[in-house]
Order: C-alpha cells, then sequence, then structure tokens
C-alpha cells in the first residue's frame, strides 16, 4: 500500500487522484451491481440482466484505471481511452433511459442520471488533469 500512497504523491498529482477516485467510485458501483443486482432491480425497476452485465463490464475498466493511475509515468494514450470510456458511459447511461428499453421507477431514472453525471464529471476532471503539465506519454 505504501507504493500507491507514494506514486498519489508523485506529479501529476491531481490526475493521479482523478484516477483513483474513479477506480474506487467504479470498483464500488460495479461491486453493488454484481453482489446485489436483484435487490437494486427491485429497488430500481431496472433489470438485473443489466445491472449485472454493467457491474461485470467495470471490473476489466477498474483494473485498467488502476494499472494507469499507478505507473510513475502516467500514459496520455490511457488517460484518453479512459476519458472516451466515461463519455460512453455516460452517453448510454442516458440512451438506455430514452430507449424505452427499460422503465426504470423514479428512484432507477434518479440513479442512473445521477451515476451518468458523476462519471461525466469524471471524465471531465481528467481531461482537465491531462491538459496540466507534467502529464508525461
Amino acid at each position: 500500500m505504501s507504493t500507491v500512497a507514494n506514486l498519489l504523491d508523485q506529479p501529476p498529482v491531481f490526475l493521479r487522484r482523478v484516477l483513483v477516485l474513479d477506480a474506487v467510485a467504479s470498483g464500488a458501483t460495479g461491486m453493488l451491481a454484481i453482489v446485489a443486482s436483484g435487490v437494486l432491480s427491485w429497488l430500481l425497476d431496472l433489470p438485473a440482466g443489466l445491472l449485472l452485465g454493467a457491474g461485470l463490464v467495470l471490473v476489466p475498466y477498474v483494473l485498467f484505471v488502476v494499472y494507469t493511475a499507478t505507473r510513475s509515468e502516467i500514459a496520455r494514450g490511457a488517460v484518453w481511452l479512459i476519458i472516451i470510456a466515461n463519455a460512453l458511459w455516460a452517453i448510454a447511461s442516458v440512451a438506455v433511459l430514452l430507449s424505452g428499453w427499460v422503465a426504470p421507477n423514479a428512484l432507477g431514472i434518479a440513479f442512473v442520471l445521477a451515476q451518468a453525471a458523476v462519471v461525466a464529471l469524471l471524465g471531465e476532471l481528467q481531461y482537465v488533469g491531462l491538459r496540466r503539465p507534467l502529464a508525461t506519454a
């Protein structure tokens, strides 16, 4: 753990911290969706399969974000992939609601929109961090 802590204090600090925040938030969301897809389905009126699938998709994503965040030099290309993935996730989340494929209750709509907003914000913060000096290729 001290290795990760040491890396978090090295430049570019802001970008590294946002990547770690993304990994933690995505990891928690993914694990919740995997472990409690049935309960979430009941609470949100969303298909359990959709929730489980979303959770499973997040596992390799989180591993990639953790890998990227813990390198001594953060690869710009990797961060661009993460930013694009976040943008696509946020767009797909809204598209699922607009498509009529699902009919969540009010809590489900709020959940989908809130997580889409957080994902979009993380992508924006990663973009800001990428534009700062010291983000190396």
